[in-house]
């Protein structure tokens, strides 16, 4: 498989190793609700991935982001060009190469960022990146290093406006969204009805008429007028003909029309008219049965509920398609229009995605309703409020983590976005604001004073077995059993721990044992003996 080289590779191709493990510190003022499994982490998202890592690793069903176009735009906040003061120098710290492009600058950005986030990914789950021609074509190549070619699933086209600059010799209203799975065999990406945002159907206008429903079945896109298909229906001594209201049928005589005005969708030949189902107007079915075929070419049919004939879908479902994305739900229009109902008329945020589009991804994913969703360049926080959405349509439990590095971004915009949308809409859940405290260890490897049992515990567990803690089980000393092996941890603050041969009897180990203590005064070859090793914190404690 070919490969992606670049000035400042060498640099950063490992460089999630050496990035320190930081404990998160939740702060309560900025927070929504206590205890809530929802998170806004506010720091260097490369430094948050990792100490998500002993809590999050392989567990996180759906991942979204949208990293940095790359465009070179230098007009907004969240820059675009990854020329931040931040990312400046970080890669002046690790890459220590004054003169990168700016392609190789973003490659060097995204390489150790996108090892994390594979890393945090659940074997059945998938990452969706939005990206645009810029950096696809590196994107796709670094994708395939890291998650590997078998593992791409698509790139969808999504369209983003109505047209491009009309100075372009070809107009660019497009970006993408690059799909992989972490294990196709293991993923279900799952078909989606027909009443879902992205396929609902357009002709469902109704106007009451005693115990009838009268339904347009009009193809409201291109709103034309043709004489064949202007005549007049009547019910109950009411006549219909088209007009130029496409939400309302018109009572207006035959003949007077504007170019705007709407006919029948079909001539009268093929229409049923007020028989023994209670519609007016309606397509023949092939099995005699009435029928409507919408402008998606979706099936509904007509259903008489409380006495009122009303349009129902039929129950179908549709596999995601690769041009799924180019309808005008998803584009930056409406992801502009999700803003300002938040923040107000005036508000902007350059580039935001739509709440409609991170929530059809995360549908696309069978057994959803649970699961972890992580966006880790959360910007105006999409991502969260997509989440809180979704649970409230289907009464699911998913819960996101959104990392934004920005100062300026993460409270007054991404937190401040999802504390809005919680008292607007009524959403139940709350969230956990945190900040990236000191790392684990100091630079002399000491443990950070402030750390508690918990998070050394949930650490040493991690970097012991590479799998997440079970905080159920884990009762101090213990920590939890792994392949035959049980791990103890005896931490009450810093100096504090010795393992004594008192201590020894009370612990009552379940041997093999891996205990880890400050100071061991129990003989090696009695520990021998008894199946125990011993190790001294925070020396042999593991660095991932």
């Amino acid at each position: 498989m070919a490969s992606l080289n670049w000035i400042g590779k060498e640099a950063v191709v490992n460089h999630d190793k050496e990035v320190p493990f930081k404990l998160l510190e939740k702060v309560p003022n900025a927070s929504v609700g206590k205890e809530s499994k929802n998170l806004i982490i506010h720091g260097d998202n490369l430094e948050a991935l990792k100490a998500l890592m002993p809590f999050y690793k392989g567990k996180v069903k759906c991942i979204y982001i949208d990293p940095p176009y790359n465009t070179g735009n230098e007009g907004w906040i969240y820059n675009d060009k990854v020329n931040s003061p931040k990312i400046r120098e970080w890669l002046k710290h690790v890459v220590k190469i004054d003169d990168l492009t700016r392609h190789d600058k973003w490659l060097c950005m995204m390489y150790p960022r996108l090892k994390l986030l594979h890393d945090l990914l659940a074997q059945d789950g998938a990452i969706f990146i939005s990206i645009d021609n810029n950096e696809q074509h590196h994107l796709r190549l670094i994708m395939d290093e890291i998650f590997g070619l078998k593992n791409f699933i698509a790139g969808v086209p999504r369209r983003t406006k109505s047209a491009g600059k009309t100075t372009d010799a070809i107009a660019s209203n497009n970006d993408y969204v690059l799909i992989y799975a972490k294990d196709p065999k293991l993923t279900n990406f799952s078909a989606l009805s027909i009443d879902d945002s992205a396929y609902k159907y357009k002709d469902k206008y109704f106007k009451e008429r005693g115990s009838y429903a009268l339904s347009q079945t009009l193809d409201y896109d291109s709103l034309s007028y043709s004489q064949s298909l202007d005549y007049k229906l009547s019910l109950d001594g009411l006549t219909f003909y088209p007009g130029t209201d496409k939400n309302a049928f018109t009572t207006r005589k035959a003949g007077k029309h504007r170019s705007s005005d709407w006919t029948w969708r079909w001539s009268k030949d093929l229409v049923d008219f007020g028989n023994k189902e209670g519609f007016l107007v309606i397509k023949k079915g092939r099995n005699g049965k009435p029928r409507i075929y919408t402008k998606t070419y979706y099936k509904v049919v007509i259903q008489k509920a409380d006495g009122v004939y009303k349009i129902v879908p039929i129950d179908r479902t549709k596999n995601l398609s690769t041009l799924d994305l180019m309808g005008s739900e998803y584009s930056n229009d409406v992801a502009k229009k999700d803003i300002r109902i938040i923040f107000g008329a005036s508000a902007e945020f350059a580039y935001p995605k739509p709440v409609s589009l991170i929530k059809y991804l995360i549908k696309t994913l069978s057994y959803s309703d649970n699961a972890i969703v992580l966006d880790s360049f959360a910007g105006s926080g999409t991502s969260g409020h997509a989440v809180l959405d979704l649970n409230k349509e289907d009464d699911g439990n998913r819960k996101f983590i959104l990392v934004e590095m920005e100062d300026k971004v993460a409270r007054k915009i991404t937190a401040e976005r999802i504390k809005l949308a919680i008292k607007k809409y009524g959403y139940k859940d709350g969230f956990e604001y945190c900040e990236l405290a000191k790392p684990l260890f100091n630079e002399k490897g000491q443990i950070n004073e402030k750390c508690s049992y918990n998070e050394l515990a949930s650490y040493v567990y991690f970097t012991e077995t590479q799998t997440n803690i079970n905080k159920k089980i884990t009762k101090s000393p213990f920590i939890g059993e792994s392949r035959g092996t049980s791990y103890y941890l005896l931490y009450t603050g810093k100096n504090k721990n010795d393992l004594t041969r008192s201590a020894l009897t009370k612990l009552k180990v379940k041997t093999p044992a891996i205990i880890y203590a400050d100071r061991c005064l129990v003989d090696e070859e009695n520990l021998r003996a008894k199946g125990i090793i011993f190790k001294q914190i925070p020396y042999e404690v593991k660095v991932y």
